[in-house]
């Protein structure tokens, strides 16, 4: 596993699939050329963090992770949307075989820094909680691969999900909304040989929260993350997600400066929309990238940015996988229909 990135944009996401050993180095010059869209065309939402591979019971494997979810929902929602990356895919690796990313290539601008896999997680379920085990680790993104233009994003969402994201290095990355979902901060295991999954507290350097204009984490993640969420909340918009069951909105109180830390904030509880629910992976990551781009709008409340990022989540839940993700006029028609 090389230390500086190799990057391969979209066209095809991760370039034509490569077998394992088949794989060979890129030269400096491939490794920095760029696609027509992705020299033309900056994205409007950044979002940085591994793909990762969810290996199933069946030995088959499905991609996932923020990155995946996130820019996905931002894309179907009408946003130009760009991810940056770091794994293997497209490939057969330890006996699984990676899907590609190809599936992704007209919705989504992908930059892969070259590993020698992706990083693979293993999900078991006992009773009521989830257990999980990370076989394999794509090593850490170099955010010096971010392309120079993709660093106009309007929204740069860091969405790590095993550590992957160098907190004092993301803290140089210009943006003009900085969101974060800090699942993968909280998380450890052994690097080297693989294992289950612990969590601890999140903690986040001083020279990167003091930027975050938005912090989301879910029930079972605030008493990890309850003195980043206060910071957060202080100054901007601090979120709890509870599934179906809807969100916590945290914020200043109305009139305070922007900008300033807030003496006094206001919580409001927004309920979730009711769906027929099929799957719930990624709900997290889509109600993330819905809250952060209707957060942006000059016309948006907290509530309204809540209620908006509810509905996309739960019509999501209605189908398996990505492709229940819904559409900007399918979330408003929910928002607009009368409550029950």
């Amino acid at each position: 596993m090389g230390d500086q990135p190799t990057d391969q944009p979209t066209g095809v996401p991760n370039g034509t699939p490569r077998r394992g050993r088949d794989r060979q180095p890129l030269d400096a010059r491939q490794r920095r050329s760029r696609t027509p869209l992705a020299a033309a065309r900056p994205p409007q939402y950044l979002v940085i963090g591994h793909i990762c591979a969810d290996l199933q019971a069946d030995g088959s494997v499905l991609l996932g992770g923020t990155a995946l979810y996130s820019a996905l929902t931002a894309a179907r929602l009408g946003w130009r949307t760009a991810i940056l990356t770091k794994g293997a895919f497209g490939v057969d690796f330890q006996g699984m075989t990676i899907p590609s990313l190809e599936p992704y290539a007209g919705l989504i601008d992908i930059i892969v820094q070259e590993a020698d896999g992706p990083t693979v997680f293993v999900n078991e379920y006992l009773v009521d909680r989830r257990v999980q085990s990370i076989r394999h680790w794509a090593q850490p993104i170099d955010l010096r691969g971010l392309p120079t233009h993709w660093r106009n994003a309007k929204i740069l969402h860091l969405g790590p999900v095993a550590q992957e994201i160098d907190q004092r290095q993301a803290a140089s990355l210009p943006a003009g909304f900085l969101g974060v979902t800090p699942q993968g901060w909280m998380r450890d295991w052994n690097r080297q040989q693989g294992g289950r999954v612990s969590h601890g507290p999140l903690r986040i350097v001083p020279e990167l929260i003091e930027r975050i204009d938005s912090v989301i984490v879910s029930s079972d993640e605030i008493p990890y993350a309850r003195s980043v969420v206060d910071q957060v909340s202080a100054r901007r918009l601090g979120v709890v997600t509870f599934e179906e069951r809807g969100a916590r909105i945290i914020h200043p109180e109305i009139g305070t400066p922007r900008g300033t830390v807030a003496t006094r904030r206001q919580t409001m509880e927004l309920p979730g929309f009711k769906v027929k629910v099929k799957d719930s992976t990624g709900a997290g990551d889509v109600f993330a990238a819905a809250f952060f781009t209707k957060a942006v709008e000059a016309t948006s409340s907290a509530e309204s940015a809540g209620m908006f990022a509810n509905a996309t989540a739960a019509l999501s839940l209605r189908e398996a996988g990505p492709n229940g993700i819904p559409g900007r006029d399918e979330v408003e028609a929910l928002v607009a229909a009368p409550r029950d």
